[in-house]
């Protein structure tokens, strides 16, 4: 009854019953990403392409999309992630979405919320004031 009621009212969580049923009839499963993101296609658009979406496991925050399938998503690619052999370069990092506004959300030296005090003036600055 919750995920019902969630579905019925909201649109940033996860998917809306109209999406679901959208899915349902016209989706065919392509793949799943390591966050839990589900991806679909299936029918045409306005431009004779194939629809593309993304069903979001959690909030709809459209940086939770890794660099793969989001260019399959938008078309650059007709090859979905699940389908290559891709091996990440050693130096290349996990995708991470945006962390802003969250605990883990970068706070330099001196910010507010980092809890640390912001390192002297060395003096090399000068405010500007008016008229002077």
């Amino acid at each position: 009854m919750k995920t019902f009621l969630t579905q019925f009212f909201t649109w940033w969580n996860s998917q809306t019953l109209g999406t679901r049923f959208h899915t349902w009839r016209f989706g065919k499963r392509v793949g799943e990403d390591a966050a839990g993101n589900v991806y679909y296609e299936g029918g045409t658009n306005s431009d004779g392409q194939t629809r593309r979406w993304v069903i979001y496991k959690g909030y709809s925050e459209g940086s939770a999309v890794p660099p793969g399938w989001h260019g399959w998503l938008h078309h650059r690619t007709d090859t979905p992630p699940s389908s290559e052999d891709y091996q990440a370069r050693s130096w290349q990092k996990p995708h991470l979405p945006n962390l802003t506004g969250s605990p883990d959300a970068y706070r330099p030296k001196g910010s507010v919320l980092s809890g640390t005090h912001r390192p002297q003036v060395t003096g090399d600055y000068d405010a500007w004031t008016p008229g002077a």
